[in-house]
């Protein structure tokens, strides 16, 4: 009997210094509507490039995280209202939502690009050129973001500007004519214009933003931002990043 008291006091003891390798449990915000960025597979279940990235830096950290869906307008205001505890799905680091939210480090650079048919001629080479081809066009750009803000910053009045809740209300009113171009993320692109839907589309001209820089939103003053900091630089020493990036692109977009 002493002997057997022993051996589960000593079991406990080295539960007690070991501790669950997830003893915690993680909620971080997705729009799972980007793909391959973030999106849902045929069963429902959260996929993408963002996702892996959470989850990569969430075994980094040693706890379990599970993925909570949000649209894309709400989803700032569903982290600060604590629905989730961080939020990665491809958020650009700006000015405006620094206010609101602290980011990481970027977990990847992004550049705007403008589509249109492959027939359209558009060398979209300038602000200038621009307003001239795109002259009382329809287009079209996801609501709330770096792309739509760039629209009514550098073009206002000069194109009639449709914004979508996601961006693949933006492909499709596209693919069906009402908008003549559109305005996106080129590494979303890249993948919808591979696609059967977008094999007539093509980019125009060069990026009309080239340093879009995208983190990992938390509330403001949450110290869990340097410990997702501290996974980010270890799964990219490691090689896990760059495992990621490969199953999603032939090229780095860190």
């Amino acid at each position: 009997m002493q002997t057997y008291k022993k051996l589960l006091l000593a079991t406990a003891a080295t539960l007690a210094i070991t501790g669950n390798a997830f003893a915690e449990t993680l909620k971080f915000g997705i729009e799972a509507a980007y793909p391959p960025f973030n999106n849902k597979d045929a069963s429902g279940q959260v996929v993408g490039f963002d996702y892996e990235i959470a989850q990569a830096l969430c075994a980094k950290m040693k706890v379990e995280c599970q993925a909570v869906t949000s649209d894309w307008d709400g989803i700032i205001p569903a982290l600060n209202a604590k629905k989730f505890d961080f939020l990665v799905s491809s958020l650009s680091i700006t000015e405006e939502r620094k206010v609101a939210v602290d980011f990481t480090d970027p977990y990847y650079s992004n550049k705007l690009q403008f589509i249109a048919p492959k027939s359209t001629e558009l060398k979209a080479d300038s602000v200038a050129t621009l307003k001239k081809e795109l002259d009382g066009k329809t287009v079209g750009a996801q609501r709330a973001t770096l792309a739509a803000t760039w629209l009514e910053d550098n073009l206002g009045s000069d194109v009639k500007a449709t914004l979508y809740d996601t961006q693949e209300n933006a492909y499709l009113d596209l693919t069906a004519g009402r908008s003549d171009a559109i305005l996106a993320d080129k590494y979303v692109s890249y993948e919808w214009l591979k696609s059967k839907d977008g094999a007539n589309f093509e980019f125009k001209g060069n990026p009309v933003e080239e340093n879009d820089k995208v983190g990992i939103a938390v509330r403001k003053g949450d110290a869990l931002r340097e410990k997702l900091n501290v996974a980010l630089k270890e799964i990219i020493a490691d090689g896990t990043y760059k495992k990621i990036n490969d199953k999603y692109f032939p090229f780095s977009i860190l």
